[in-house]
């Protein structure tokens, strides 16, 4: 079955043209189709008709003067859409520049009028305009990029339209960062890539600067748009089943701007207009791909389809990373249950989650008071305390009866400064069918989930048989509560994902691994846990991976390549209080403020006690 954003049979889309009456006066924007042919400078040509070398291909924005400094900010601060090359204040451009000999095959308009915010009409010349011309400022942005010619470079067809117009290009729900009284919905165009060809395709438009590469990769709702027959502007791109949509940001960007700003008069090229310049990029040429933006693409999520990016670095550091987890100092044969880029997927994962709820804690010590190890809370409060410096909204999760027990750990968190602020402590005792759904969305509404990304890092995981057991096959089910259902129950909601971080098995999240569990672990038949996470991140000691996920957030998000991804390519560069997430980072002074609350048990274990 097709996914529900292919839509149907597409119907093709027009763009604006302006009807008149009887006078000649502009009535209305109607929509007609054109062709794709681009507005040159004078003397004019068309494109196929003259070698414009040293010229660029830009779309127009023309506006009154006392807007022109909140535009210029408003197209640094959202340099993915609105690639400024640069501006032409009044007296310094000349009308010419901006009109060209109309296409006689197609007398398709050149420019777009706006009036306090609304399309009011098509124009192929605004020499009737020169008066009020002799105020305004025309910025000119990059057109200069095309996925096309990337499509060609990999061996694939370019993406036609289905029309004869130009591509199409889709509003999102995307906000572009607001700069006094411009405020508008990022506009994305997309093409569809086999899945096979992804990667390659990706390098290969990363290969000409920031400007080709991707804002999103997989399900276009995840933007916002519904159905991708259905373009805002242009025509559609027919996708093919096991086709992935890719995305790129769109100078239509520009049109959503003006419109939102409700100036009196505006201007701007045509969708598929553009005006050559020789306004320069100041991006590296093309084919000048460094190192550092050399992008790995990976899959994040299937339901919905979701891909990342980091750049190949990042992921050599990651991998690395990963290796030195994985050592087992106990020797009980984790290395068969490793599976690799687990942990770059599951922390990718994270990078893209909006709230994250956190559970920890394995009562392995059942004769003591509290009966916890301490193997799971440093962990815990260690990867909280990052996602707390990137603003990510942290909740944890217990066992009700540990309930005091986890406050007070919190409570002493804050005071060492290892977390930034109070989490919040959750407990969940299961209950009736729907129980798990009603606790982690908001009214049971699976479409409004809570949190977006579970972590369980050394919890205690339910075998086959409904119990719970430590590494010895005793059964501890009457420590611990079911959260296991709220995992099981986010593999029938979209759009929540999973990891579970352990080092014998029998940890919640490793029933990922229960077949090579039960082959290749003492006792593993028995105490296998058989509740699975999408990412299994498997360790010598499960600490380490609460650690390493903290330590990969700071490799990703210090990424050029993932943070543009992230950010859709609108917005700054730099967050705001990226300067603290060093001090974010787990150390061992950190982990000791934490350990100093533990008791030693008969048996030379460790376990934590009351604070």
């Amino acid at each position: 079955m097709c996914p529900a954003w292919l839509g149907g049979a597409p119907s093709p889309q027009t763009l604006p043209r302006v009807t008149r009456d009887t006078q000649g006066s502009e009535r209305s924007c109607e929509r007609k189709q054109t062709s794709k042919l681009p507005l040159n400078p004078v003397p004019a040509k068309f494109h196929d008709e003259e070698d414009f070398s040293g010229l660029r291909p830009a779309s127009v924005v023309v506006l009154h003067r006392s807007l022109a400094p909140a535009f210029e900010k408003f197209c640094q601060a959202n340099s993915g859409p609105l690639p400024l090359l640069g501006l032409r204040k009044p007296d310094t451009w000349s009308l010419p520049a901006l009109n060209a000999v109309p296409d006689p095959r197609a007398g398709s308009p050149r420019f777009l009028k706006y009036e306090l915010g609304a399309c009011t009409g098509s124009l192929t010349s605004l020499e009737e305009y020169t008066e009020q011309l002799g105020d305004m400022v025309a910025f000119f942005l990059d057109c200069g990029f095309s996925p096309e010619a990337a499509l060609e470079k990999v061996g694939l067809p370019t993406g036609d339209s289905v029309g004869h117009g130009p591509v199409g290009a889709y509003k999102t729900t995307v906000p572009c960062a607001a700069m006094a009284g411009f405020c508008c919905p990022l506009v994305v165009t997309m093409r569809p890539i086999p899945k096979d060809k992804l990667e390659k395709l990706v390098q290969a438009t990363c290969s000409v600067g920031n400007k080709g590469q991707p804002i999103h990769i997989g399900d276009p709702e995840l933007l916002g748009i519904k159905d991708l027959s259905k373009p805002d502007y242009g025509d559609p791109v027919a996708c093919q089943p096991g086709d992935v949509p890719v995305f790129w940001p769109s100078q239509m960007t520009s049109l959503e701007a003006v419109s939102s700003c409700k100036t009196p008069l505006a201007f701007t090229s045509a969708p598929g207009c553009t005006v050559m310049t020789n306004l320069k990029d100041t991006e590296a040429p093309a084919g000048c791909l460094t190192p550092e933006g050399i992008p790995e693409v990976h899959r994040i999520s299937q339901d919905p389809l979701h891909y990342s990016m980091a750049s190949a670095p990042a992921v050599r550091k990651i991998r690395e990373l990963e290796s030195i987890i994985a050592v087992d100092p106990g020797h009980r044969g984790i290395g068969h249950l490793l599976c690799r880029d687990e942990l770059l997927r599951a922390s990718l994962s994270l990078s893209h989650a909006r709230a994250v709820l956190v559970t920890t804690g394995f009562p392995t010590h059942f004769n003591h008071q509290p009966p916890e190890e301490t193997d799971g809370p440093p962990g815990a409060m260690a990867l909280a305390a990052f996602l707390q410096a990137l603003g990510k909204p942290v909740s944890m999760i217990v066992d009700l009866r540990a309930v005091s027990l986890f406050k007070n750990l919190v409570e002493e968190a804050v005071e060492q400064g290892v977390l930034k602020t109070q989490i919040p402590i959750l407990t969940f005792q299961g209950g009736p069918a729907g129980a798990a759904q009603a606790f982690l969305c908001k009214d049971g509404d699976p479409k409004s989930p809570r949190f977006d990304h579970l972590v369980a890092i050394e919890r205690a995981g339910r075998a086959a048989d409904g119990n719970y057991y430590n590494a010895r096959k005793m059964n501890i089910k009457h420590l611990v509560d079911p959260i296991d259902d709220l995992f099981l129950a986010t593999q029938k909601i979209p759009g929540i994902s999973s990891t579970g971080v352990g080092d014998g098995g029998n940890e919640l999240g490793m029933g990922k691994v229960k077949e090579a569990v039960k082959r290749h672990i003492r006792n593993g038949d028995v105490i296998a846990c058989d509740v699975e996470a999408d990412f299994a991140v498997i360790t010598g000691v499960s600490n380490w991976g609460g650690y390493a996920l903290a330590c990969v957030l700071y490799i990703l998000n210090s990424c050029e390549v993932h943070r543009r991804y992230l950010r859709k390519a609108v917005g700054p560069s730099r967050v705001p209080g990226e300067q603290n997430w060093t001090q974010a980072l787990p150390s061992v002074a950190k982990m000791r403020t934490l350990r100093h609350g533990e008791v030693q048990t008969p048996a030379g274990k460790t376990q934590v006690r009351s604070v």
